[in-house]
Parts: structure tokens; sequence; C-alpha cells
């Protein structure tokens, strides 16, 4: 499983869907919930707000550092 630092850094490197900034201003990460590793093999959730635009996203990292989801 990757590291909550490396799970960090997958999460910066997404840009924001709807700008297509790189820049948050709020961005956190927390081991996923048991649900969520069950429906989406996700291993860290992630939570971030646009510093550009504001725009808030969820997104969901897997064991392997690849991203499962964005919504």
């Amino acid at each position: 499983m990757i590291t909550k630092e490396r799970a960090e850094k997958v999460a910066r490197a997404h840009a924001c869907e709807h700008c297509g900034e790189y820049s948050y201003k709020k961005l956190s990460i927390r081991p996923a919930s048991v649900a969520n590793q069950k429906e989406f093999n996700e291993a860290w959730h992630c939570t971030k707000t646009c510093g550009v635009c504001g725009m808030e996203q969820e997104l969901g990292i897997d064991s392997e550092g690849e991203i499962a989801y964005v919504n």
C-alpha cells in the first residue's frame, strides 16, 4: 500500500476538473472507509478545494497509487 505522503502527491498532481489548475487551498487525505475499500478498491480518500475556482472535489486513490474515481 502507498504511504499517505505518496497519496498526497498523487492528489496534488491531478488538475481541477473545472478549471484545470493545480493549485489547492484545502487538501485532506484520510484512509478510505470500509465501504469505499470494498466498492471502489480505494486505499486513501482525498477531499480538496481548488485555489482558483473554489470547486470542491473528492478523489479516491487505490493501493497502487492510481486514481480510482473523481467526484
